[in-house]
């Protein structure tokens, strides 16, 4: 007899039956504001900035970057399990994406007084935030199996990550806008983001509902041990649940590609390509339009045929991308890539996340996006941990072009796998 604890979440009540428009508008929103943290800090104006203005160009830069956003996503990978399995039992998960939300909103709006010379102030204002910016990103994603079906999981994921492409747009208009404003004002797209981020998430935390009922913890147990214990259940039914264990496997090593260009196109665009910063705006502005149009239509795509095939075509059109950018010479040429990346970029994450929902049990979404959290971040870990000190040892061109291996990898395990079975015989 299993004497193992009982799944701690209430089944939320039917998406058919429930779910208004608004509710699922609400929860795009939360794609659109967190997009501008990721896109402006992250990717376009952070590394450059760090670089350039804090680091004084220390050639060890790109190594000191790549390494905190890995040690921000080892605290993901530790605090994932126990921080779903708490959103659980207390059916808490709205709460606990305001609280991460808005902590990552006033560390982002602090790097605004972080000046030349600061540069553990600055890393260490980024690991917090960059780690409650990817908590709250698993916890908004575990609200997606309430508020979809099987048949409408793939186009909702796409309206988000669309969502999210167009928040990432207007954030680089108006980090355009202030750079283009006068000499030395890029710190300014800080303090701008954080309130982006801020302020957009508002329409999630009014129009989502949480549905599930809080829950009374095992006898004798902590939230420790039955997030241990649910980890180790995990392992124990690793043959129920094999197809989504080896999809977590093939996500892992293609999502640390991803996360390696995401951390560090703009240090490629600025050291390789001589780029200006107006320039790199530009180039992710492009990379943001053609995201939309892969998630947008790869979520038809996938509800359509399922998920194989868009996860397939985003992982070939990665690998033409990586292959191609370490071999570019212009910047128009780089432009081009940008377009290709941006089709790649917003497919691949779309349905990654539906294939997940599609795949997560009834009434288990917190644990089951904690898991997935847990996979997306150990991906981070490698792909901006091997990156960034690939390119202080070598070169951006080699590791741009050894960074194409993670999405090989990741179509060969992808290959094989059957998505479209239900999680019962999977």
């Amino acid at each position: 007899m299993d004497d193992s604890p009982a799944p701690l979440e209430t089944p939320a009540p039917s998406a058919s039956n429930s779910i208004k428009p608004r509710e699922i508008f609400g929860w795009c929103c939360f794609d659109f504001a967190n997009s501008a943290f990721t896109t402006i800090v992250i990717t376009v104006v952070g590394l450059p900035y760090f670089k350039a203005a804090v680091a004084d160009g220390h050639q060890s830069a790109e190594g000191w970057w790549g390494t905190t956003l890995a040690l921000s996503q080892v605290c993901v990978l530790l605090f994932a399990p126990l921080i779903g399995v708490i959103a659980d039992v207390r059916a808490r998960k709205k709460r606990f994406l305001a609280v991460t939300a808005m902590t990552c909103s006033l560390a982002t709006v602090l790097l605004f007084g972080v000046s030349e010379g600061q540069v553990w102030l600055m890393l260490g204002l980024i690991l917090v935030a960059n780690f409650m910016f990817s908590t709250s990103e698993n916890i908004c994603s575990a609200f997606l199996p309430e508020i979809s079906t099987p048949e409408n999981v793939g186009r909702i994921s796409g309206y988000g990550w669309s969502f999210g492409y167009l928040g990432g747009l207007l954030s680089l208009v108006i980090a355009l806008a202030i750079i283009s404003s006068g000499d030395g004002r890029a710190h300014w797209t800080f303090a701008a983001t954080g309130a982006f981020f801020f302020a957009a998430s508002l329409p999630t935390l009014l129009l989502l509902k949480e549905r599930a009922q809080p829950r009374s913890l095992p006898a004798g147990k902590t939230y420790l041990q039955v997030a241990w214990q649910q980890f180790a259940d995990m392992k124990r039914e690793l043959p129920e649940h094999r197809t989504l264990v080896r999809f977590f496997v093939a996500m892992t090593f293609y999502l640390a590609g991803l996360m390696a260009v995401v951390g560090f196109a703009a240090g490629y665009a600025t050291e390789v390509l001589g780029m200006e910063q107006q320039q790199i705006i530009g180039l992710f502005a492009v990379l943001q339009i053609a995201g939309v149009a892969g998630a947008f239509g790869f979520g038809f795509l996938q509800d359509r045929t399922g998920p194989k095939l868009p996860l397939a075509a985003a992982l070939v059109i990665w690998i033409v991308a990586c292959l191609w950018a370490s071999r570019c010479e212009t910047v128009r040429e780089f432009y081009m890539i940008g377009v290709l990346a941006g089709i790649g970029m917003g497919s691949l994450q779309s349905a990654s996340r539906a294939v997940v929902s599609t795949l997560t049990p009834e009434g288990r979404s917190g644990e089951f996006f904690g898991y997935w959290g847990f996979f997306a971040k150990l991906a981070a870990v490698i792909g901006t941990f091997v990156f960034g000190n690939l390119v202080s040892l070598t070169d951006y061109r080699i590791a741009i072009a050894a960074n194409t291996v993670f999405f090989v990898i990741g179509l060969l395990i992808l290959l094989p796998l059957n998505l479209r079975g239900s999680v019962k015989d999977t």
